[in-house]
């Protein structure tokens, strides 16, 4: 059965059972309620027509009048004053008690019958137990009972006016039952294709993207349904995006292959044939096999930051040996490159808490892509600085800013958003001279948030430069101690 048949038949069984609840609860809890009213107005009705029944009595000192004051409380036709009021033209009221036959039985102080309206119980006859409502006839001159008056002995009154109120309650809950679960059916129509047509069109974009095309959902509301199809259009633009840099992944993976293998395989048949020497091919081979083992490395390293976990050994270091290091690394790279590599750097600068190789990573890869992106006669300065709060008021430390600016080949604008992430090359860089795979931004961008920092990266366009700067939180000057923590980054960010 399909979702929507599943809504609508929920929906509609839930307003089916609530509408039965209700009519069951409200008609027996009405009857419940009916009863007692009817019980109150029952004892009093016996009670209104006792004090007649005594006045009566008394006035004509016995029984003699009773169906006089029996008619003219309703129970009875063709009383004396009932007569005379046809007689006279009055109308009868329309507030009489009831209009139906009530049986009203009047019982004298011996036990004997004096009157039956329904002339069941023939005067004189012994009463037998009585049921109704009870109400005591008494000699007003002596203020002794005389009898009593049984008024709805046979639950005339129960039997009719509460069972036509409850009939006409039930007929009326009836219909506006059924027209509840009328409406109930066309909202559970409305709800049940409101909220399977998002679902079916889900359904028809992800099969559509299984079989390797592109489409993105409507966003009509901002309900859960319409962040469901937000959040599968993102995921669509996601997946278009890592699809494409997995192509561009491809090409540059194999490129990377192909071009050393071929060198490699040129330069042993040259040492086979003759055409070589020893020396020079081997230099170029080993060349090209470093070419690899970098390739591999930032492959191993993908693999790694895959699993979401990058592993830190922290240990306090003074943070300008770090750089030096650094700068005495790539200054033979930057001088054959005809690059004049600078550190700007306070000897002083307070230790801090990091893990010393995967920082030597992050900053190898930054200057190694400063490096390959300027030309002869460019200059790349390695600068490291205390940063303060100005907002603050106060010169508190806030991060250490290492900024790694070239003035090379520069970013162009379309492409700064994308420089971290995995594989991604600018066009600039995706010439054979520029190399790289497009991990190394990212790698860094791993190994600075597990160290709880940020990287960023500015330029002003193709030609103008570019700078990128880390900054390290101030907790980690000077005051962390040696240790050893995991820091978790999300994979899917990397």
């Amino acid at each position: 059965m399909s979702l929507r048949w599943q809504i609508m038949g929920l929906t509609v069984l839930v307003v089916v059972v609530t509408a039965l609840v209700s009519v069951g609860v409200g008609y027996y809890a009405t009857q419940s309620r009916l009863g007692v009213f009817v019980d109150q107005i029952g004892d009093d009705e016996a009670t209104r027509l006792a004090r007649n029944l005594s006045r009566e009595y008394t006035d004509s000192g016995g029984w003699q009048t009773v169906d006089r004051a029996l008619s003219e409380a309703g129970y009875i036709s063709g009383g004396v004053q009932e007569r005379e009021r046809h007689a006279e033209g009055v109308e009868e009221s329309s507030d009489t008690f009831h209009q139906d036959r009530i049986r009203v039985v009047i019982v004298g102080a011996d036990g004997r019958v004096v009157e039956d309206n329904l002339s069941d119980l023939p005067p004189g006859a012994a009463a037998p137990d009585m049921g109704g409502h009870r109400g005591t006839v008494l000699d007003l001159t002596t203020n002794l009972p005389v009898g009593y008056v049984y008024v709805d002995v046979n639950q005339e009154l129960l039997a009719t006016e509460s069972n036509r109120f409850l009939s006409a309650l039930l007929y009326i809950i009836l219909i506006g039952g059924i027209l509840t679960i009328g409406v109930a059916v066309l909202l559970a129509v409305w709800l049940s294709k409101r909220i399977t047509a998002p679902v079916t069109a889900l359904t028809e974009a992800t099969q559509a993207i299984s079989q390797g095309d592109t489409t993105s959902l409507p966003v009509t509301s901002s309900d859960e349904l319409g962040q469901m199809s937000a959040a599968f259009n993102r995921m669509t633009s996601a997946l278009e995006t890592q699809r494409e840099l997995r192509r561009r992944l491809i090409n540059d993976v194999s490129h990377e292959l192909n071009t050393p293998l071929t060198v490699i395989q040129l330069e042993a048949r040259g040492l086979r044939d003759g055409f070589q020497t020893a020396e020079s091919a081997s230099d170029h081979i080993i060349q090209e096999v470093d070419r690899l083992r970098g390739l591999v490395t930032d492959l191993d390293w993908l693999a790694e930051t895959d699993y979401g976990e990058l592993r830190l050994t922290l240990e306090t270091s003074s943070v300008y040996e770090l750089l030096s290091a650094e700068a005495e690394r790539w200054q033979p790279q930057a001088q054959a490159q005809g690059v004049e590599l600078l550190l700007e750097a306070a000897a002083d600068l307070p230790d801090m808490s990091f893990d010393r190789a995967r920082m030597s990573q992050a900053l190898g890869n930054v200057l190694g892509n400063a490096v390959h992106a300027s030309e002869a006669g460019g200059h790349i300065t390695l600068r490291a600085a205390l940063e303060s709060d100005p907002a603050s008021g106060t010169r508190q430390v806030q991060a250490l800013a290492i900024s790694v600016i070239d003035d090379g080949i520069g970013i162009h604008a379309a492409d700064l958003p994308h420089v971290f992430d995995r594989f991604y090359r600018t066009d600039q860089s995706r010439s054979r001279r520029a190399g790289g795979t497009g991990l190394g931004l990212a790698i860094t961008r791993a190994i600075v948030e597990a160290h709880v920092g940020t990287i960023g990266v500015a330029s002003d366009g193709p030609g103008q430069g570019t700078v990128v700067t880390i900054r390290l939180p101030s907790d980690g000057l000077s005051t962390m101690d040696s240790a050893t923590r995991t820091a978790t980054i999300a994979a899917d960010e990397l």
